[in-house]
């Protein structure tokens, strides 16, 4: 059966290096329009946090209204990866990428455009399903189109155009705030700075959706679909001529069926849920667990605890936002040599480390009338220190890790529902760590305590459960699950 032998390597070789180094080119081009997916969902996620005042200013809300109005994305994101696997199966990823364009074009406008908050809420949900669309498609697509020997790189680039988004996203807010003089003052045709924070949004989705007609359909979706000479067509430019006729007949192996697409085929034929399905929903959960989000959406918090004025603490926000983008460099250059499972081990303890530390300084802070922590002297500063150093330990492991597994370790057959199951997961548990970090800001050592614990076992989690996947073909990974489930089932 294909996949027994294990890595590329013991197999049929695919290409030669003349042969790889051509067709690399032609994968890192098609991977990059991909990942401009990842730059909108990184955008979209981001761009609120220049207008949540503006908004409740504007509309007259209450703190509940707001908050709804800033999650609402995330109950959108959940919705659309949930939904995203499904449809990318019946009619092709790159339709699907369209789609998530028009969302995100639509959701600019929209927001933009907003005259009542309920009409914000409702474009921040078709934003959101955007966002999801797009962490599903990019990296499943990205992992189907990808050589094995730069598959970690290229699905790489979907981690570092988020973080550029919302790189990108704090830079436009701050610019445009600073030239109308407030994010609530007046700028061009009349409209305020925190609305064209939304309407600029609108560039990128048209440059997705037009380049989206400039890439190949995902090869193993047109074997799926019985569409051989295409399937043929772009494997040849991907992957070069030798052993075209063995790879398509490998991936038809993989997808042999009579039926269409369910979320049935997550299911083994002895009941439960493929344990590769567990795993990636647990990578997704933990990715999120371990705080991540809480130091970007509520960072103001840390660095005026330290006594950074707002505007100050907002410059360092960005500072923050670049160490994240610089550090999935170091990602990139290192998954495809060292691989999957040691960075993440790596990360782990890094995190762990550094969250510790923040929570025993934060347990020891003193909390002032207003409920805000104070960390005078020295332990200001090493907390500041291992708020970035857990960034950097995040950027270089879990952030882009985590997308690279879930675009390449579940089989052909499960891939799109997979991935759209754990995306979910990963949308669920964002939104409880965001809501949940507001009632424990005066308990910060706790909140802290509780991110570490997560990181401790999220190495745990690796060391156990997850399966190097550097340099195996999607083909062979779906032979050796196949086989782990059999024997953990026997």
């Amino acid at each position: 059966m294909a996949g027994q032998g294990g890595p590329v390597g013991d197999g049929p070789e695919i290409f030669e290096q003349g042969q790889e180094f051509s067709s690399g080119k032609t994968a890192v081009r098609i991977a990059s329009v991909a990942a401009l997916g990842g730059l909108l969902f990184g955008y979209d996620s981001a761009v609120i946090n220049g207008a949540v005042d503006s908004i409740q200013e504007d509309f007259g809300i209450g703190n509940a209204e707001l908050g709804f109005a800033v999650a609402s994305a995330l109950l959108g994101a959940a919705a659309g990866a949930m939904t995203a696997g499904r449809i990318a199966d019946r009619i092709g990823r790159i339709a699907v990428m369209k789609i998530a364009a028009v969302l995100f074009l639509v959701s600019a406008f929209g927001t933009g455009f907003a005259h009542e908050v309920w009409a914000v809420v409702l474009f921040r949900i078709v934003g959101g399903i955007g966002v999801g669309v797009a962490s599903v498609i990019a990296p499943a697509y990205i992992a189907e189109t990808s050589p094995p020997g730069i598959r970690g790189r290229l699905g790489s680039l979907q981690q570092l155009a988020i973080v550029s988004g919302i790189f990108a996203s704090f830079a436009v807010n701050w610019l445009l705030q600073w030239a109308a003089g407030g994010p609530n003052e007046p700028l061009w045709f009349g409209l305020d700075a925190w609305r064209w924070m939304f309407l600029a949004m609108a560039l990128p989705a048209v440059l997705y959706g037009v380049l989206a007609f400039t890439i190949p359909e995902s090869p193993r979706y047109l074997v799926a679909s019985h569409k051989i000479p295409e399937a043929r067509r772009v494997l040849s430019m991907l992957l070069g001529k030798k052993n075209l006729e063995i790879t398509i007949t490998r991936i038809r192996e993989t997808l042999e069926r009579e039926d269409k697409p369910s979320w049935r085929d997550m299911r083994k034929p002895t009941g439960g849920l493929y344990g590769i399905v567990w795993v990636g929903l647990g990578l997704s959960i933990f990715q999120q667990f371990v705080g991540i989000n809480v130091i970007f959406y509520y960072s103001n918090v840390l660095w005026q605890a330290v006594g950074f004025s707002a505007d100050e603490s907002a410059v360092y926000t960005v500072i923050t936002s670049v160490i994240n983008v610089l550090t999935t460099l170091i990602a990139i250059a290192l998954i495809d040599k060292i691989g999957r499972k040691p960075l993440l081990l790596i990360g782990s303890s890094g995190m762990a480390v550094t969250l510790i530390t923040m929570a025993v300084i934060f347990a020891n802070a003193t909390v002032g009338a207003d409920g805000n922590p104070s960390l005078p002297g020295a332990s200001g500063v090493i907390a500041l220190i291992a708020a970035n150093l857990f960034v950097v330990a995040f950027g270089m492991s879990w952030g882009p890790v985590v997308w690279v597994l879930l675009g390449e370790m579940f089989p052909n057959r499960i891939r799109a529902a997979a991935l759209g199951l754990a995306a979910a997961g990963q949308w669920a548990a964002n939104w409880l760590i965001t809501v949940t970090f507001p009632g424990l800001r005066e308990h910060l050592g706790l909140a802290y305590g509780f991110y570490g614990l997560c990181a401790v076992l999220s190495g745990l989690f690796v060391w156990r459960w997850v399966m190097e996947t550097k340099g195996v073909s999607l083909e062979d990974m779906h032979g050796e699950i196949l086989h782990a489930d059999k024997t953990a089932t026997g």
